[in-house]
């Protein structure tokens, strides 16, 4: 089958959901279907580094980030010609598979209108947690986003916050599914469901080349030393990277910490830890390889998860647990769907992280860490969420 993907941002930038397309589209084709991609297009350096591909199709756009990582395409008459002539030389569509929360999602969605074609939309994302987090004056944010939602798209809807702007995306849709169980239950009680009245659960995985490369290289068991945790993720408030440093300065455990990644909290983080001096020693990594923070999270001996409420899956621990590391879990969603395997931090204050700091640090010098769950490695592949999605393309089609 053919399947085109619409997405907000280009999937050679940065960003979660980009590297799930670019794998979701690797192993269907590998499973012997098209994938066709249309996005913005990429400016800046990295834009300019994209090698040409047969599988994009990208949006004539402007750049929306001062780095120019990021850009933006207007949904309108005018794209909706644009993509109509760049799919027109290519094999017939069966399926729409809208990625995206804002332009990306209308323009897919206009699109599986105009042509009456199935769309199957995965919400990667909670937009009334992320715009709170992130944008000045979030209730307006989401008026005008709602108003342009019903602009780009048409109809009505009742409601102007994040339910209300997700749920006109699911009644347009033939599927919807989610990357967790608890996002799929938190968009059903919401009423963000399409026909049926249920969200597929399809979990985001691991390579499965990357994760098996991880796994062969040889592992001499723990190595003696103070205990080995690592933080990873976007410096950005709604990851709570300075609470997880404001707890390990109170909870007092020696231990080795590593921070992998960047962002606007960088500076910030390294003043904290500068002004309380924890016991731990602390590393700023920086940005690694997907193939370096593998062996990374494997010579842990726990990752450390701290956003509550934000992740719609929480890909990081299901990495560790895939490698065998456990990890300490702040978002009680996260852990139940973990279900073993893991330290819970009970309840979202500093105290109860930096317990739970030490608790680990102790079982981990214990030689009693918690195991995770070893079905979650097969779970988790690639290859099995590719045939899970091509059950539910199948199943829209049949209808």
């Amino acid at each position: 089958m053919h399947v085109v993907m619409f997405g907000d941002q280009h999937v050679e930038s940065l960003g979660g959901a980009q590297v799930s397309m670019r794998l979701q589209r690797r192993f269907l084709e590998r499973a012997g279907h098209t994938v066709t991609i249309v996005a913005p297009a990429m400016h800046g350096p990295r834009g300019k580094a994209v090698r040409p591909d047969p599988a994009y199709v990208d949006l004539p756009s402007i750049p929306l980030t001062p780095d120019r990582e990021y850009s933006f395409t207007w949904p309108g008459s005018r794209t909706d010609r644009w993509v109509d002539a760049a799919l027109r030389g290519r094999p017939a569509v069966d399926v729409v598979h809208v990625q995206a929360d804002f332009w990306g999602a209308y323009i897919g969605h206009r699109f599986a209108a105009r042509h009456r074609l199935p769309v199957v939309h995965t919400m990667h994302n909670r937009v009334d947690v992320g715009i709170e987090a992130t944008a000045p004056m979030p209730k307006l944010v989401l008026r005008v986003l709602n108003a342009w939602e019903r602009r780009a798209l048409g109809g009505g809807g009742a409601g102007v916050d994040g339910w209300a702007y997700l749920r006109r995306f699911a009644a347009r849709s033939a599927a919807v599914t989610a990357p967790s169980s608890h996002f799929a239950g938190r968009l059903e009680q919401h009423g963000v469901v399409p026909a049926s009245g249920r969200v597929d659960v399809i979990w985001n995985g691991i390579d499965d080349e990357v994760l098996d490369a991880a796994l062969a290289e040889p592992s001499n068991g723990r190595t003696p030393g103070p205990p080995r945790f690592v933080w990873l993720g976007r410096m950005s408030p709604e990851k709570r990277l300075l609470p997880f440093l404001e707890a390990l300065a109170e909870s007092g455990v020696r231990a080795d910490i590593e921070i992998i990644g960047g962002g606007g909290q960088l500076g910030a983080a390294r003043r904290l830890v500068e002004k309380r001096r924890p016991a731990a020693s602390v590393v700023f990594a920086g940005r690694q390889t997907y193939a370096e923070t593998l062996r990374r999270i494997r010579a842990a001996d726990a990752v450390v998860q701290t956003s509550i409420g934000f992740e719609t899956q929480g890909m990081t621990v299901f990495e560790a647990a895939s490698l065998g590391t456990p990890s300490i879990v702040s978002d009680p969603d996260i852990a139940a769907e973990l279900g073993s395997g893991f330290w819970r931090v009970r309840d979202a204050s500093t105290p109860a992280l930096a317990d739970a700091l030490r608790r680990a640090a102790a079982d981990v010098e214990a030689g009693t860490a918690p195991v995770p769950d070893a079905s979650i490695r097969e779970r988790f592949r690639q290859s099995s969420r590719t045939a899970a999605m091509v059950e539910v393309y199948d199943r829209v089609r049949a209808r």
